[in-house]
């Protein structure tokens, strides 16, 4: 335990330095903001600066306030997931590359500690990120659109904090093994393209995935009623991370250790 509270703090004093903590929450508010205003401004934009004929009336129905928020957590399926691959994609592929690895494992350092310490602290920014986004979206759509029930927005953030998680583990998984962080980000990039593609065209087949996550959180924002494969996708979820760590702290020893 020792060796993990260090570990843990390396990775927090690491993450400090290099101004993760700072930018990685900024791009999850901006993009968090930028989509209620820019879908309540956007008839104002056009008018501005589409060119239209003069005496020409823009009327674009507003969304609800539920569209809104599932609008913008196709946004951070988007361009958070992409954020997420970049910020961590060398978090164990960089570490063996720059040596760092070799140089903190050839203490007595396990290295279940080592790979825990750094999924722990990849987990908690990717979810204070994602919830400051979130909250600054709920917050300016309530202004501009309306309100969403605190407890359906916590309970979609929460299952798509999950499918987050999971995304994360994925590109950890990579990361231990791949030689170089490019190809750790090409080879989880390509992992959650693929198999989203396929849940998408095949909804019925994946919806016991962890790939229905962001389908399921979004029933929670706009409030319809949830089916019973959820549970059974929370729990296969939560089974697949943890198999997953186990399965990127053996890739990594045994990268280590060739």
């Amino acid at each position: 335990m020792k060796q993990f509270r260090v570990l843990f703090k390396k990775e927090w004093m690491e993450a400090v330095r290099d101004l993760r903590w700072i930018w990685m929450p900024i791009v999850f508010i901006l993009i968090g903001i930028m989509e209620p205003i820019t879908t309540f401004y956007t008839p104002q934009i056009i008018e501005q600066f589409g060119s239209l004929p003069e005496g020409t009336i823009i009327e674009i129905p507003l969304p609800t306030a539920k569209d809104v928020l599932v609008s913008t957590a196709g946004q951070y399926n988007l361009l958070g997931v992409l954020v997420i691959v970049l910020a961590f994609m060398g978090i164990l592929a960089g570490e063996r590359k720059s040596g760092t690895a070799a140089m903190v494992l050839v203490k007595p350092v396990s290295f279940k500690a080592f790979v825990a310490a750094k999924w722990l602290h990849g987990v908690l920014l990717v979810w204070v990120s994602f919830l400051l986004g979130m909250s600054m979206s709920w917050y300016y759509t309530d202004r501009l659109f309306g309100l969403v029930p605190v407890s359906d927005f916590f309970t979609g953030s929460l299952s798509f904090g999950l499918w987050l998680t999971f995304i994360f583990t994925i590109i950890l998984f990579f990361s231990s093994f791949s030689p170089k962080p490019g190809i750790a980000a090409f080879g989880a990039l390509a992992t959650v393209i693929v198999l989203t593609m396929l849940s998408s065209i095949l909804p019925e087949k994946f919806n016991w995935s962890p790939f229905a996550l962001p389908t399921y959180a979004s029933k929670f924002w706009l409030a319809e009623p949830t089916e019973k494969q959820l549970y059974v996708a929370l729990i296969i979820t939560i089974i697949l991370i943890y198999g997953l760590i186990i399965l990127s702290i053996n890739m990594f020893k045994r990268k280590e250790l060739a």
